[in-house]
C-alpha cells in the first residue's frame, strides 16, 4: 500500500476541530472517535513536538478501545502561530491542552505524553491536578529534556544539554535554507526503510503509515520547529513530590532524545509508579504499537 493510500485508509478514523486557546491562538485539535462510537475511556494525548495522529498507529484502529483527544502544536499541522511568537513554550502548551479538554467536554482524564509531550502532561498535572486521573509517559521525561538527550552515549547532563541546545540553535539559523529541501524530500517506504536502519529509528510494522507521519512532520518549516524546540528547552524539571495519581513510564533502551535512565529515576520519585523499558528507539509506539497499546490498556484498567 503506498503512503497516500495508507493515509486515506486512516483519515476516516480522525476528525479535526478548530479550538481557540486562552490567548486566541487557533489550534487544530483532533480525535480518533469521529462518530462517537468508541466504547472506552478518554485519554488526552500530549503528542511529540510537531507530530501528528499518524505517529500512533494503534490508536487509529477503530477497535482500539480508547477515545483520544489531542491537538497539533502552535504553527504546526494546521494550527496557527500565536501573535506573539514567544508564546510557544510548555506553559502555553498546558493552556492549549486545557482548551482542548474543555472543547471536547473532558473534565478529568488520563494524560498520555510522548517525547516533549511528557513535559506538557506533567506540568499540567502539577498546575491542575483536579483535571488529571493518571499519567502515561512514553519516551519522555518530566522536564529538562535536552539534558537527557543522547542517553545511550552516557554523556553528563550538562554536556548533553549544551550540545543539543547548540545544535538546535544552528538548525534554527539555517532553517530557512533547509525548509525548501526538507519539504520536497520524497517520503515513501524506501525512505522509511533507510531511516529505520539508521539507528535513530528502528524498523516499524507499518512503513506506509510511518511515511505518512514523516511527511506530515516535514511540512513544518525547519526554523519554526527549532524555535519551538528551543523554547521548550527552557522548561525545567518538574517537581514530582505533588504527583499522587497513578503513573507509568514506558522507556526505550536506544532512545537518543529522552534517556531511559532519566525516565527510570523519574519513576522512582513517584510513589507506586510503574517503569517498563522496551528495546526500541524514541519512536517506540511506532515500532511496537501493539505492546505499547497493551500497556496503555493495562494502565487504564488500573486507573479504573
Amino acid at each position: 500500500m503506498p503512503a497516500s493510500a495508507a493515509r486515506a485508509a486512516t483519515d476516516d478514523q480522525i476528525t479535526f476541530h478548530d479550538v481557540l486557546s486562552d490567548d486566541g491562538t487557533r489550534l487544530r485539535a483532533w480525535t480518533n472517535d469521529p462518530a462517537s462510537r468508541i466504547d472506552g475511556p478518554t485519554v488526552v494525548l500530549c503528542n511529540g513536538l510537531g507530530t501528528s495522529p499518524w505517529t500512533w498507529p494503534a490508536l487509529l484502529d477503530p477497535d482500539c478501545g480508547v477515545r483520544v483527544v489531542s491537538w497539533n502544536h502552535r504553527g504546526t499541522g494546521g494550527s496557527d502561530r500565536p501573535s506573539d511568537p514567544q508564546r510557544v513554550g510548555i506553559e502555553e502548551f498546558v493552556e492549549d491542552g486545557l482548551s482542548v479538554m474543555d472543547h471536547f467536554g473532558v473534565d478529568r482524564a488520563v494524560l498520555m505524553g510522548w517525547s516533549m509531550g511528557v513535559n506538557t502532561m506533567f506540568e499540567l498535572a502539577v498546575r491542575h491536578p483536579e483535571r488529571v486521573t493518571g499519567l502515561f509517559a512514553v519516551a519522555g521525561v518530566p522536564g529538562d529534556t535536552f539534558a537527557t538527550m543522547l542517553g545511550p552515549l552516557h554523556l553528563p547532563h550538562l554536556a548533553a544539554r549544551a550540545l543539543t541546545v547548540s545544535l538546535s540553535r544552528a538548525m534554527k539559523l539555517g532553517g530557512r535554507l533547509l525548509t525548501p529541501i526538507a519539504s520536497r524530500l520524497p517520503v515513501g517506504p524506501r525512505a522509511v526503510d533507510l531511516i529505520t536502519h539508521s539507528g535513530f529509528m528502528l524498523p516499524v510494522p507499518d512503513p506506509e503509515l510511518a511515511a505518512v507521519a514523516i511527511a506530515e512532520f516535514l511540512t513544518t518549516p525547519v526554523d519554526w520547529y527549532f524555535h519551538l524546540a528551543l523554547k521548550t528547552s527552557e522548561h525545567a524539571r518538574v517537581s514530582l513530590s505533588g504527583i499522587t495519581v497513578p503513573a507509568m513510564f514506558v522507556a526505550a533502551t536506544y532512545d537518543v532524545l529522552a534517556g531511559a535512565r532519566d525516565m527510570r529515576t523519574a519513576a522512582d520519585r513517584i510513589e507506586g509508579a510503574t517503569y517498563v523499558e522496551l528495546r526500541g528507539s524514541h519512536f517506540i509506539q511506532m515500532e511496537q504499537p501493539e505492546r505499547v497499546h497493551e500497556l496503555l490498556l493495562d494502565f487504564l484498567e488500573r486507573v479504573g
